[in-house]
């Protein structure tokens, strides 16, 4: 898998006012994106990756959910069942309301 950087992505505008609306005293999520955001990007994963490839997920995002999901203790399932549900966590990965998430590598 290869790293294709992702620029600084704002949270989009409508993920924002949605999650400010839903939380107006912020959460965990929204916390790490308004005083972490920047901490890390995906350049600083590029060496750890080949240059050529099929695209992997982007190594920023995925340090962001580690993070989350070490501070509010879930497990690798619900961590990935709150990327896709929940709104301050799009909001905290700069994800679209309709995003998907996570692709999905645990059996059903």
């Amino acid at each position: 898998m290869s790293v294709h950087p992702r620029s600084a992505e704002q949270v989009p505008s409508l993920t924002a006012r949605v999650a400010r609306a839903s939380n107006p005293g912020g959460t965990t999520a929204m916390w790490v994106k308004d005083r972490l955001n920047g901490l890390w990007s995906d350049e600083d994963f590029l060496g750890w990756y080949p240059r050529d490839g099929r695209p992997g997920l982007s190594p920023a995002l995925l340090a962001t959910v580690c993070v989350l999901q070490f501070l509010l203790d879930l497990s690798d399932r619900q961590a990935a069942e709150t990327v896709r549900c929940r709104i301050d966590f799009k909001y905290a990965l700069a994800m679209d309301l309709d995003d998907p998430g996570l692709p999905s590598q645990c059996p059903d």
